[in-house]
């Protein structure tokens, strides 16, 4: 030790030295004790507790273990099978039509009309007012062009409600016709990437259309009613009861039809152009502006083999008392358009699982 140095002093432990022995936390290891294995817990436990209170902790530990055990599989060995509510197939069926989905998605039928009122008038000043205005546009038009200037007859009626009950129910098969005829065009994002039955779209389309023909017909029954109680011209009769079936028969034939026109459209971008312009040819070949008893004979049968015509003439002798009614017509334009219905939803399903290839 250097010079100078100070020696630590050395203390003595007094008192007897003890030598105390700590045991390790024992792991969750099994240890083997003689010929039975008892986890490392129940050991510790076992040291550390009483002997009655041991054999209660083990009680309720074993009873633990024996709840949380996972379950045995069923006798077959295979996971159970779970129920889906729609399951995603091609239809090899024709005539499967898919209508059991689309009854299960009519909640979204809803709200696809919901969204076609908001999109259509969103950012426009008078909103629904284009309702009422659009109509009453048209026929002033007509009464100007074909009352005034071509002079064209009315059956005796006034021009107003005459020209405006044709438009009312006319607009609402034209309405339907062009909307749904651009389905698969116009709804391509949304079709490419969720999965939904196609037929809730243009069957959304049917009932915006059916809502907005409500309000127009509104306006009608206030011009009718006007001169219902102004003049002796209008005689209204209980054909007017026919009106549901004859709104059935529009919007069906408008779906139908549109619905051809849809699937066409997908490979032939032309048809929706010559599409307007048929619509308008349509009308022209349809009483809505002139009275089928003016017509000449010649005439009369290439107008009635159109099945709009005995609807429109219909419609207008329910509430005018004008124009002519026959139930074999009615019951031909029924034909027709379940015909064109069931036609043009076959071609609607065929169609709808490629056209994303080919829009």
């Amino acid at each position: 030790m250097p010079a100078g140095a100070i020696k630590p002093a050395c203390r003595k432990a007094s008192g007897p030295y003890i030598r105390r022995r700590f045991s390790r936390r024992p792991s969750h290891s099994a240890i083997t004790s003689g010929r039975y294995v008892l986890p490392a817990s129940y050991l510790y436990a076992r040291k550390q507790l009483p002997l009655g209170i041991f054999f209660i902790y083990r009680f309720l530990v074993d009873t633990i273990n024996v709840l949380e055990k996972p379950q045995p599989l069923p006798a077959e060995n295979s996971p159970q099978e779970e129920s889906w509510t729609e399951v995603i197939q091609p239809r090899t069926n024709l005539l499967d039509l898919g209508l059991g989905s689309v009854w299960r998605y009519r909640d979204l039928v809803l709200l696809f009309v919901r969204r076609d009122f908001v999109s259509t008038y969103k950012q426009t000043i008078l909103g629904p007012i284009w309702f009422f205005i659009q109509p009453l546009l048209t026929t002033i038009t007509y009464m100007v062009v074909f009352g005034g200037i071509a002079n064209l007859s009315t059956d005796g009626l006034p021009q107003l409600p005459f020209y405006l009950a044709g438009v009312t129910i006319w607009n609402y098969f034209a309405q339907t016709l062009t909307s749904v005829s651009t389905v698969f065009t116009a709804n391509a994002a949304i079709f490419g990437k969720v999965y939904f039955p196609r037929l809730t779209m243009p069957l959304s389309i049917v009932i915006s259309n059916l809502v907005r023909f409500g309000i127009q017909f509104a306006l009608f029954l206030a011009v009718w009613g006007y001169y219902l109680l102004r003049t002796n011209s209008l005689h209204p009769n209980l054909y007017m009861l026919l009106t549901p079936l004859l709104l059935v028969l529009m919007g069906l034939l408008g779906l139908g039809l549109g619905m051809i026109f849809s699937a066409l459209t997908t490979k032939y971008r032309d048809l929706a152009m010559l599409l307007t312009f048929g619509v308008q040819l349509l009308m022209y070949a349809t009483p809505v502006i002139y009275p089928l008893s003016k017509l000449p004979v010649k005439y009369k049968v290439f107008i009635l083999a159109n099945p709009l015509s005995s609807i429109v003439e219909t419609f207008r002798y329910a509430f005018l008392g004008s124009g002519t009614f026959s139930w074999g017509a009615l019951g031909y334009s029924t034909a027709v358009t379940l015909v064109v219905l069931l036609l043009g939803t076959i071609i609607f399903n065929k169609v709808e699982k490629s056209f994303t290839d080919t829009v």
